[in-house]
C-alpha cells in the first residue's frame, strides 16, 4: 500500500462525506508510522455538517489548512469567542491530539496576511502583493497553497520558506486558466 511507504500524506475534508472510517485508518498510519498527516477544512459544508468526523480526524493531524471563510464557520459551528482567523487557528491547533508533536493550523485569507498558530504561537505571513489585471482563475489556489507548503516541508525547510513555496504556488496557479501549467518552477527561498 502506497500510503504505508508515504512521509506526508494529506486529504481534503471533502473525503469525510464518502469515508471518513477510511481516512481514520490513514491517518492511525501515520501517526503508528511517525508519518505526517494534513488535513483541509475544504468548505465550509464539511466544517458544518461533518463536524464530529472532521474533529476525529484532526486529532490525528499534525498540519491542519483551510481559508477565512472555513474559519469563520468552525468559529460559529464551535461557538468561538471570534472567527478571526488567528483564534481559530489557535483554537484547532490545541485541540486534543494523538500526536506527540504540535498541530500546525494554516489559515489563508486571499490576499490578507496567512496566519499560523504553531507550538502555542500564532505567526502572520504576508502575501506577496500581485496585480488584480494578473489573476486569470482562483479555481485551484487552496490546493496549490498546500502543495506549495508540503513541497518545502518535505525539503525540511522552516516555517516561513513553507508558506512562501505555497504562496509562490498559489500564485502561479490564480494567473493560469484552468490546469495546464508551462515551463519549470521557479521558486527559490
Amino acid at each position: 500500500m502506497m500510503v504505508k511507504s508515504s512521509r506526508v500524506v494529506y486529504s481534503a475534508g471533502f473525503f469525510l462525506t464518502v469515508s471518513p472510517d477510511t481516512l481514520i485508518e490513514v491517518a492511525q498510519s501515520c501517526v503508528e508510522r511517525n508519518a505526517i498527516f494534513a488535513v483541509n477544512l475544504s468548505a465550509e459544508f464539511i466544517v458544518e455538517f461533518f463536524k464530529d468526523k472532521l474533529a476525529s480526524v484532526v486529532e490525528y493531524a499534525d498540519f491542519v489548512f483551510g481559508n477565512e471563510t472555513e474559519a469563520a464557520k468552525y468559529a460559529a459551528v464551535n461557538k468561538l469567542e471570534n472567527g478571526e482567523a488567528a483564534t481559530v487557528a489557535q483554537a484547532i491547533a490545541a485541540l486534543p491530539s494523538k500526536r506527540k508533536r504540535p498541530r500546525t493550523v494554516v489559515i489563508t485569507q486571499g490576499s490578507g496576511e496567512t496566519v499560523v498558530a504553531q507550538g502555542g504561537k500564532v505567526h502572520k505571513f504576508a502575501v506577496p502583493a500581485l496585480d488584480a489585471d494578473a489573476i486569470v482563475d482562483t479555481n485551484g489556489a487552496g490546493d496549490a497553497f498546500v502543495g506549495g507548503f508540503l513541497s518545502q516541508l518535505l525539503l525540511g525547510k522552516k516555517l516561513k520558506v513553507c508558506v512562501d513555496g505555497a504562496h509562490y504556488a498559489a500564485q502561479v496557479i490564480i494567473r493560469t486558466s484552468g490546469t495546464k501549467l508551462e515551463g519549470q518552477p521557479s521558486f527559490s527561498e
